[in-house]
């Protein structure tokens, strides 16, 4: 008998293991949905979710691709093995479309650097207006899904566009204000080469604190600044000033920060930094555990490269010829 019931434990608790290390074999759905439409634009949203029995609110991570608002899809089969992991855990991922400004911006002849802010400025409100869209179509069309729990991740141009659609609740932007309820805040932001772009020559948080971050960076990128970068009057604060900003106010948030290393910090966490998310998933963003954690790496077979860039370097990075 002693052996039957140590063979039932081994067995249940193997099974457990199976099903909390996001490698249970349960099927994915996906799903797609248009949740916006803005002039001849008609946006569409992936949803990807594991048919489990579990019929319990679900967290949902809301995926952005990156592309210098030029270029990508919501469904480019990079990302596929991140969304089917998430799924596998738990989560409802969905993966939006938005409006690229940029690429109109180009079309039109402005994106040099006479008309960069103007187009930049345009950029950014279109995409943070799809990203709340989205937001808000999910908290009203998703049951599953709960509203308290929905982190936004993004690539690049996407990390820059859910960097600012928090900053936009944090300082009460009119058209969070009108899209969410007054208490609604994402539950946590991962951004994968990201910038914050304001008028102001240092970010301000004037309402509520930020929810917890992840940011991830190259401090030799050359597509999207580490530091902070300015052009007449508009300021783009990378995630090295995010974090220090961050740090002096005592907000949890994890930077993940690798030496002498470009825009490939856009893409690479998605496949090697996974255990690293999942931890700040499940100790900031969940347990809310007050932390604040600082991870440099410094390769030691790749050489020094510069890094002392400025705004015409990252114009002719992403829209050169």
């Amino acid at each position: 008998m002693r052996r039957l019931f140590l063979i039932v434990a081994l067995f249940l608790a193997a099974t457990a293991g199976a099903q909390n290390d996001g490698a249970a074999p349960w099927k994915i759905e996906k799903t797609t949905f248009a949740y916006a439409v803005h002039d001849a634009d008609t946006l569409r949203l992936d949803r990807y979710a594991a048919l489990t029995p579990d019929s319990r609110l679900k967290p949902c991570l809301v995926f952005l691709f990156g592309g210098g608002f030029m270029t990508g899809t919501r469904d480019n089969r990079r990302f596929q093995p991140f969304f089917d992991y998430y799924a596998r855990r738990g989560f409802v991922v969905v993966s939006i479309d938005y409006r690229l400004g940029m690429k109109r911006a180009k079309a039109a002849g402005l994106l040099d650097e006479a008309h960069f802010t103007q187009a930049l400025e345009s950029t950014l409100s279109m995409a943070t207006e799809d990203l709340y869209d989205a937001t808000a179509y999910i908290c009203g069309h998703m049951p599953d899904v709960d509203p308290a729990r929905i982190v936004t991740c993004g690539s690049s141009a996407g990390a820059i566009t859910v960097l600012m659609g928090e900053y936009g609740i944090c300082n009460a932007h009119p058209m969070a204000a009108e899209k969410f309820k007054q208490d609604f805040n994402y539950a946590g932001v991962i951004a994968f080469a990201g910038a914050i772009c304001d008028m102001q020559g240092e970010l301000r948080w004037t309402t509520r604190n930020p929810a917890p971050m992840m940011l991830f960076h190259g401090d030799a990128d050359r597509n999207v600044p580490y530091g902070v970068v300015g052009v007449d009057g508009v300021y783009l604060f990378g995630s090295k000033h995010i974090a220090d900003d961050l740090t002096r106010r005592k907000v949890p948030h994890w930077f993940y920060s690798v030496a002498n290393t470009n825009h490939s910090m856009a893409w690479r966490p998605m496949t090697e930094n996974r255990s690293e998310i999942d931890s700040f998933l499940e100790k900031l963003v969940f347990k809310r555990q007050p932390l604040v954690i600082d991870t440099y790496v410094t390769p030691l077979d790749v050489p020094e490269v510069p890094k002392d860039f400025d705004i015409s370097d990252y114009i002719d990075a992403n829209y050169g010829h």
